[in-house]
Parts: structure tokens; C-alpha cells; sequence
């Protein structure tokens, strides 16, 4: 029977601070701690995988006989953000952090953005993706302008009203930021921010989100793996985040509910490679707009649909359930990403059940995979775990 790996990123689910969390500011953050008080949360069926027996967990309830293999990973990759630590997950260490603008994006930068889209820029500060449309949004609107924005992430955001620019438009206008921001501009992601509404009482953001992302610096996993005959199943904004490479297979998703639905339905076909799910709305939804009650509630939305999801395993089925980064939605210092460890949660017929401790290195989930799947990943970063998961 094809092996499958179902490798899904619960985007931003941080389970505590990491050694060097205060220089990053987060020191004494835990989002898992965070959103496990809250009468929302209820998952027993990451208990039962063993998520509150992870070393540092105190979340929860440890189950005296957990079903699935866990650890707790530290991320190597210096950063805390969406593309590095996918691209850590991918085998890929960055030992730089990618290039952030806390007084916003040079004058220049701005003026040369300006002349080649013929858009005025407005903002060009760090801002709450919510607050900024209420405070340029009518703005924008009034003069035909682009709301540029950043935040503690390597981001360049362009928000604009769809009614104004029109989604492609808005799209092409990235593509040329995506061209321009280049060296020492770099910025992880170029993201496009539709949104809807004639006034700051109800402008909305909408699902037409678009990420473009720098590519990998060298191979990732996905790579190796399609370039070894597997499939690569891009679901969610796994795409945007690897600008494609390695992709055999693109499902766009509107959100967590969306994504879980199609997670499902690749349950029932046949294929073999691998999975590579992420759920956004822990991150964008609750995690930044520091939400702890749509947090824990997302949480047990994820958990139910485990219910369904062990089940169905198939013989050689593999599911790894792991996280980014962390976004501790009770943190109120800032509202941005949090520097934590993330869980690692292995099950499938032929795992062993158990602890494997704490692990240097998101890039030891891309190693195990390869192990599992029979491809050579000698040119990845991380070790793989696979000889202590096989049963």
C-alpha cells in the first residue's frame, strides 16, 4: 500500500518560550497555556496523541497511555515568523533572520514603489491589520491609494478596497513589490489585503489574502520529494509560502473550516508523498487580533475533526500534527508572533508510541519524513527521528 505522510501545521500554536524567547521580547509567552483555561478549549484527542505529556506542557492533563509519539521542537532558524519556519519544517535552516522595518520601508523604496504601480502609498508603519483600515481605510478610498504596512514580521502588506482595485490588480500591483524587494529589502512575504466596506465602521478584510513569498534558498523537502516521483499536496497557503517549488498539487482553502474539509476528503484518495496542510485562523484570526476565546475554540474545532481522521488511517498512513511559531493570543505586550516551542505529534499503525524528548530543530520533521518515505535527505538540515518512531 502507498505510504502517505498528513503533515499539518496548526499555524502559530505555540507551547511555551523558548530559551531565548526574551530576546525576542516574548519571554513568559505559552500560547497552548493561554487558550487550555479557556472553557472553549477541549481536545482529547491531542491529549490522547500526547500533547499534554510534552516536556514543559503543563496544559491539560497527561493520558497515562498516550496513542501517538510527541515531542517538543526549538526552532533553530533565527526568527519567528511564517517563512522561516516552514521553511525550517522543510529541512531548511536560516541562521540569519529575514529583514524587518520597524520605522517602516525606506522613503525611497516608497517613491520607486509609487512610480512603478501609479498608486499613492499611505501608512508605511508597522499596524494591526484591522486597526490600519480603520484609521487609512476611508482614506484609501477617498484618493485612490494603497494602505503599505509592515509588522515585527518580514512583511510588506498592500491593503486596498476591492471595490477600488480590483483583486487582480491588487495582486499584479505585489507582483511588483515582489520583484522589487530584493538584498537587503528582502521581506519574507509580499502579501496582498483585500478588503470590502465604504467606511471604518465596516470595512472587512476578506479571504482573498494572497502571499508571495521569497523562495527557499536552496532545496527543501518538498523538492526531494517530488523530484523523487512522490506527490506534494500544497494545502492552504503552503503554496504561497514555497512560491510553488516542489508543488505538484495546489488546494486553496478559505480558512481552518475549509482547510480540515479538504484534509478530509484527501483521506479518501489515493496518492503517495505528502500532505502539507495549514490552518490559518490560529494565526491570523485569533493568534494576532489576540483572541483567546476564538483560539481555544478553533483548538477544539481541529480536535473533533480527529475524531473522524484517526479512524480512517490506512495501513501506511503517517499524520504529524506540529506548529510555525507560536502567537500567544493572552500576550498583550505586542500583537505579534511569539517566540515558542512547537509539538510535534506522530501516529499511524506502524509508529511506536511514546516521548522523544525535546528536539533541536523543526527541520527533524522533514528528515522523518524523508526516512519514512524512502527518499535521501542528506542535504537537509535537522535528524531524523524514524528509527525511534518505527514500531
Amino acid at each position: 500500500m502507498a505510504k502517505r505522510v498528513f503533515l499539518i501545521v496548526l499555524d502559530s500554536f505555540g507551547i511555551g518560550a523558548e530559551p531565548d524567547a526574551a530576546a525576542f521580547g516574548d519571554e513568559g509567552t505559552n500560547t497552548l497555556g493561554a487558550i487550555a483555561r479557556h472553557p472553549a478549549f477541549d481536545c482529547p484527542n491531542m491529549g490522547r496523541l500526547g500533547l499534554f505529556n510534552i516536556d514543559g506542557v503543563t496544559a491539560g492533563s497527561p493520558a497515562a497511555a498516550p496513542i501517538g509519539a510527541y515531542a517538543r521542537l526549538q526552532e533553530q532558524s533565527m526568527g519567528k515568523d511564517t517563512t522561516i519556519g516552514h521553511w525550517e519544517i522543510a529541512g531548511v535552516v536560516s541562521p540569519q533572520p529575514l529583514p524587518t522595518f520597524p520605522e517602516g520601508f525606506p522613503p525611497e523604496l516608497i517613491a520607486a514603489f509609487e512610480a512603478r504601480t501609479g498608486y499613492k502609498v499611505l501608512c508605511n508603519k508597522p499596524y494591526s491589520g484591522t486597526e490600519v483600515l480603520k484609521d487609512y481605510g476611508e482614506q484609501a478610498m477617498a484618493e485612490n491609494a494603497l494602505i503599505v504596512y509592515t509588522s515585527a514580521d518580514s512583511v510588506f502588506q498592500v491593503a486596498a478596497n476591492e471595490a477600488l482595485v480590483p483583486v487582480p490588480e491588487l495582486y499584479r500591483i505585489c507582483e511588483i513589490a515582489r520583484e522589487m524587494l530584493t538584498g537587503p529589502y528582502g521581506v519574507g512575504r509580499v502579501i496582498a489585503r483585500p478588503f470590502v466596506g465604504d467606511c471604518a465602521a465596516n470595512f472587512q478584510r476578506t479571504s482573498n489574502r494572497h502571499d508571495l513569498s521569497l523562495k527557499p534558498p536552496r532545496a527543501t523537502m518538498l523538492d526531494l520529494l517530488r523530484a523523487a516521483g512522490k506527490d506534494v499536496i500544497a494545502v492552504g497557503k503552503i503554496y504561497d509560502i514555497f512560491d510553488g517549488q516542489g508543488v505538484t498539487e495546489t488546494i486553496k482553502t478559505t480558512g481552518n473550516t475549509n482547510g480540515i474539509a479538504f484534509t478530509q476528503a484527501l483521506q479518501t484518495r489515493d496518492f503517495e508523498g505528502l500532505a502539507f496542510v495549514n490552518l490559518v485562523d490560529f494565526d491570523m484570526l485569533y493568534g494576532h487580533r489576540r483572541d483567546v476565546a476564538g483560539y481555544a475554540a478553533a483548538a477544539t474545532e481541529f480536535d473533533r475533526f480527529l475524531t473522524g481522521f484517526l479512524p480512517g488511517m490506512r495501513e501506511d498512513d503517517v499524520l504529524m500534527i506540529t506548529a510555525d511559531h507560536g502567537c500567544d493570543p493572552s500576550y498583550l505586550k505586542t500583537t505579534d508572533h511569539t517566540r515558542e516551542y512547537v509539538p510535534w505529534l506522530v501516529c499511524g499503525k506502524h509508529i511506536r508510541p511514546g516521548s522523544l524528548g525535546t528536539r533541536l530543530s523543526f527541520a527533524t520533521i522533514a528528515q522523518t519524513v524523508c526516512a519514512y518515505l524512502g527518499v535521501d535527505a542528506s542535504s537537509l538540515d535537522g535528524q531524523s527521528a524514524w528509527e525511534e518512531l518505527k514500531a
